[in-house]
């Protein structure tokens, strides 16, 4: 197996002065066989030229900058050449944490080093492939230049162009069917053959015998269709292994952490089966040790581990809550029966470390730690592991000389009727086989129908619920808007309104009115919304049906000047009303006698009927201060001769 690792020595895919220069590693069968330094352009010659297995990178941001790009390079790599990123897929890890598990050390500040390590680890199994195809190829046979305009000789010419594309699909057509591959063909009808055919082959794109190609009038595409999204898959199946701890209880704590100490699997329920707790850990990895946090491990667990066929761990004593508190102090947790867990799982791996270090000691570079250590815990030595790990007894096999076969006597007619047997069978099973792919490639037609349908239905759900979002977005600017217009309006009256207050008071013959609909709180209220209430102002108010004496009070600390109030002679002013504005100390004058112009929601009335109004009400106002003086001193000499008559009963 070949493989490529490359590492960026200088410069970036995103720049467009500096493009990147990589140092590239070859390594073939295990062994490295040089490193180099390589544009861009060189490696992609490179890649066409050897076509390797696997091309290894560390990160897929070294050789494209967006998905586009990714794609791009994907569709101009050879068929055969797997593209892996060995620090992992969605969830990413270190090039040091990968190369330690290989016990493989390197500088990760020399780009050479880490394409030479990047290569090592991806021969080993280390990483995950990048697809980014289907199962299905486009090839497209077109034409590789117009015919234009021209001149005497244009239709021979582009009989000649169109018949080159025709020739060439029947070439490609018939290369398919050889193949045995199932595909779809449209063509495109021109002048003397065609201009245009595609084919959809349902086969990945190293299974196609085509190779896109250019010619003088024919040109040739071949590409996979691209996912939806980019997957990851391992390079290697084999699970990783792992050391669990478990707390039983009505509460089920699992924990597990790989044999470097990290983290896999935290969890805890209260509605665990036994089967659940065995499936959460086949999916998490392959559990080597099973630990409990007390000395007597308890029947559930023991279950478990008999199901992993795992080694148990047991403390030589039940572990103490401090004990537990520091052995998971980096960990974050929920619950104690998680805390438990954890804490048995780090026990176990802690009571090995000593024995891991040995062993990373002793294993050269190159080796699988996992797999070694995990073969020594079961009770290999370790040279025998190391032995087998390196294939030797496979070799040891190879080299003993087969034993010759005894022949067989023709002449027994029973072995001729068993031989005859024996042919129809295998020619029976080898159509049994041949419907089998035809099953598989129709269940395969299928489920790309379904995963298209799939996507077509989730773009129309993901279209549909933005629409949904920006009718809801646009409804709310429209209700936003028609409130701001009102707004506006109202603002537009109550300053045409102002402007008329403003222009009858600059007239020194007149005084203008601002007229309020009631003599309650909400009329003031409104009025000092629309028009505004300030000191010296003087009120104009129809009728004063519905007057409260805090109303009363509460003009009267505005500074109002005046309040005219409305009706005729047949509908005097309350008395009740004329007494608290008096106590008020407001002036409570009568249209009549001012005689206001009256015109919406402002007024004015003659300066001079307004002042002599006013006048009139302070005189009356002096009488009435006057008889409130005489009444309190009336009352205060009664008060005084009836204390002085009762006194003078009580002394005889």
């Amino acid at each position: 197996m070949k493989v490529f690792g490359i590492d960026i020595i200088k410069g970036s895919v995103r720049s467009r002065t500096r493009r990147p220069v990589y140092a590239l590693c070859r390594v073939e069968d295990g062994e490295v066989q040089g490193v180099e330094e390589v544009t861009g352009f060189r490696l992609q010659r490179l890649l066409a030229a050897e076509q390797p297995d696997i091309l290894a990178v560390d990160s897929l941001q070294e050789i494209a900058t967006d998905q586009r790009e990714l794609h791009a390079f994907l569709q101009a790599l050879p068929p055969a050449t797997k593209l892996v990123q060995v620090t992992g897929g969605e969830k990413k890890e270190s090039l040091g944490k990968v190369a330690a598990r290989y016990n493989i050390s390197f500088n990760r500040f020399d780009p050479y080093a880490e394409a030479r390590t990047t290569a090592r680890v991806a021969s080993l199994g280390a990483g995950v492939e990048v697809i980014a195809f289907e199962n299905t190829t486009d090839v497209v046979v077109s034409r590789h230049r117009s015919p234009g305009r021209g001149g005497w000789s244009q239709n021979r010419y582009v009989r000649k162009i169109h018949g080159g594309v025709m020739q060439k699909a029947r070439e490609i057509e018939a290369r398919l069917r050889g193949a045995g591959l199932d595909y779809e063909k449209k063509e495109t009808k021109a002048f003397g053959g065609y201009s245009r055919v595609a084919f959809r082959v349902v086969a990945p794109r190293d299974m196609v015998p085509v190779h896109s190609s250019r010619g003088a009038d024919v040109q040739v595409r071949v590409m996979g269709r691209q996912l939806d999204r980019i997957r990851f898959e391992p390079l290697s199946s084999r699970p990783r292994y792992l050391i669990v701890g478990l707390d039983p209880g009505t509460t089920t704590g699992i924990a597990a952490v790989d044999l470097d100490g990290n983290l896999v699997l935290l969890s805890s329920s209260r509605q665990m089966t036994m089967s659940d707790i065995v499936e959460e850990l086949y999916r998490a990895g392959k559990p080597l040790i099973v630990a409990s946090d007390v000395q007597q491990m308890p029947y559930s667990v023991e279950k478990i581990r008999r199901a992993f066929n795992a080694i148990p761990y047991t403390p030589k004593q039940s572990l103490s809550v401090e004990a537990k508190y520091d052995l998971t102090a980096p960990f974050s947790y929920t619950n104690d029966h998680e805390r438990d867990a954890l804490s048995a799982a780090l026990d176990a791996y802690r009571s090995l470390q000593n024995k891991f270090r040995n062993i990373a000691k002793r294993v050269g570079p190159g080796f699988d730690l996992d797999e070694v250590r995990a073969r020594v815990l079961r009770g290999q030595p370790l040279d025998t592991v190391l032995a087998d790990l390196q294939g030797v007894p496979a070799a040891k096999k190879e080299a003993e000389p087969e034993a010759p076969a005894p022949e067989r006597p023709v002449e027994d007619e029973r072995v001729m009727a068993l031989d005859g047997m024996v042919k129809r069978l295998r020619n029976y099973v080898q159509e049994l086989q041949e419907d089998l792919r035809e099953r598989d490639r129709e269940m395969e037609r299928l489920r790309q129908g379904l995963r298209r349908a799939r996507s077509a239905t989730e773009r129309k759900v993901r279209r549909d619920a933005e629409l949904a979002t920006k009718d809801a977005t646009i409804e709310s600017l429209r209700e936003q808007l028609r409130g701001e217009r009102r707004r506006s309006r109202r603002l537009k009256k109550r300053l045409e309104r102002i402007e008329t207050v403003a222009k009858i008071e600059v007239s020194e013959d007149y005084t203008p009115l601002k007229v309020l609909d009631s003599l309650t709180r909400e009329g003031v209220r409104n009025l000092q919304e629309g028009v505004g209430i300030a000191e010296g102002d003087v009120l104009y108010v129809p009728r004063a049906h519905g007057w409260g004496r805090g109303v009363v009070k509460d003009l009267a600390g505005t500074g109002v000047r005046a309040l005219v109030v409305g009706g005729g002679p047949e509908e005097p002013p309350d008395p009740n009303l004329v007494r608290v504005a008096r106590e008020a100390a407001l002036p409570l004058l009568s249209a009549e006698v001012v005689r206001p112009d009256i015109r919406g929601r402002t007024g004015a009335a003659r300066t001079a009927a307004v002042e002599e109004a006013i006048g009139e009400w302070e005189e009356e106002q002096k009488e009435f201060r006057r008889e409130q003086e005489a009444e309190r001193v009336e009352y205060l000499f009664k008060e005084y001769r009836s204390e002085r008559e009762k006194e003078v009963r009580r002394g005889g």
